[in-house]
């Protein structure tokens, strides 16, 4: 029931990406010409906003925790269920529907001096906006919307990676140090033993 495109190497699978729109790139990591991980890099410097589900035979903890932390959605490992794959395949696109029908022109979300673009995904704490990409968005749209409290790591996690379960990874706390990196490092307070607050600053 899907329209597909088929790439027969990273080079050409970047070419198209870059070239056309697509609602998912399933992306290999072993593939001839150009490694995965270097196209999942150039596709989401290029189109921060790209949802990639990485599908390899690489099964390590290390390289599934290393693609997540560098903007892939979802990673499946090979043997794979076809169900399964097409069950991940339909979560992604319909979160991506989800966002995009919650995204009103000119919405805006404002929590203490932190200013939210939706439609832009761009973020003001009142030095002018920084684009994010939409995972850092999803993120701080979350601590935005929970203002002053403290938010778990694990609803963080399921709410922005759509995880339900712990997958040994840090992704959280490395999209939050890209966080303070962008927009400063008071903007984001932790606390400890229980998650991430959002400050003003």
């Amino acid at each position: 029931g899907y329209l597909i495109c088929f790439a027969g190497s990273g080079s050409e699978g970047l070419r198209h990406a870059l070239d056309e729109h697509y609602d998912l790139v399933i992306l290999d990591l072993v593939m001839p010409d150009m490694d995965g991980c270097n196209v999942l890099d150039q596709l989401l410097h290029a189109r921060p906003d790209q949802t990639v589900m990485v599908l390899s035979c690489v099964a390590d903890v290390a390289t599934k925790v290393d693609c997540l932390e560098r903007g892939a959605r979802d990673y499946l490992t090979k043997p794979f269920s076809l169900a399964e794959l097409l069950v991940r395949i339909r979560v992604r696109l319909r979160e991506d529907a989800h966002l995009r029908g919650e995204t009103r022109p000119g919405e805006i979300i404002r929590a203490g001096n932190l200013t939210l673009d939706v439609a832009r995904l761009v973020a003001d704490i009142g030095h002018g906006p920084v684009p994010l990409t939409r995972l850092e968005f999803l993120l701080l749209r979350e601590l935005a919307e929970h203002f002053g409290q403290s938010v778990p790591k694990g609803r963080l996690l399921a709410s922005v990676w759509g995880y339900h379960f712990d997958p040994g990874s840090n992704v959280v706390d490395v999209c939050v140090r890209r966080l303070r990196s962008k927009l400063g490092f008071g903007l984001i307070k932790t606390v400890r033993g229980e998650g991430y607050q959002l400050g003003d600053g």
